[in-house]
């Protein structure tokens, strides 16, 4: 196995400009709840239609409403949407336009060719 030397400026380089552990530790959390296809979906619906409600979530899914209200939860819990409440009904929208960014610049690099 050949060894590689340490390159001490490009190592100090990369550490200034690494998050530090706690902005680390919540990045990947934020990855973690990317990461299912059901709350992707979720995100999608809302990227499309400005705001929704569970029904229509669960609908436009092929879902039941109570397996995209627990999703809903933890989708709030991370600040990726926001809830508005008028009368009996709520409504759902993504938090601010991060989320839709994430998606489609993900969406770009599969649709990428090699």
């Amino acid at each position: 196995m050949h060894e590689c030397c340490v390159h001490e400026g490009t190592v100090q380089k990369v550490q200034s400009a690494l998050p530090d552990e706690t902005q680390q530790e919540a990045l990947a959390e934020f990855f973690r709840v990317m990461g299912s296809s059901t709350r992707v979906g979720i995100l999608c619906c809302l990227m499309t239609q400005e705001e929704m409600c569970v029904g229509d979530i669960a609908a436009a899914l092929g879902m039941t409403q109570s397996a995209v209200s627990n999703q809903l939860k933890l989708l709030r819990q991370s600040r990726l949407i926001r809830s508005r409440r008028d009368g009996k009904m709520i409504y759902y929208a993504l938090s601010d336009h991060h989320p839709g960014d994430i998606i489609r610049f993900g969406l770009e690099h599969i649709a990428e060719e090699g």
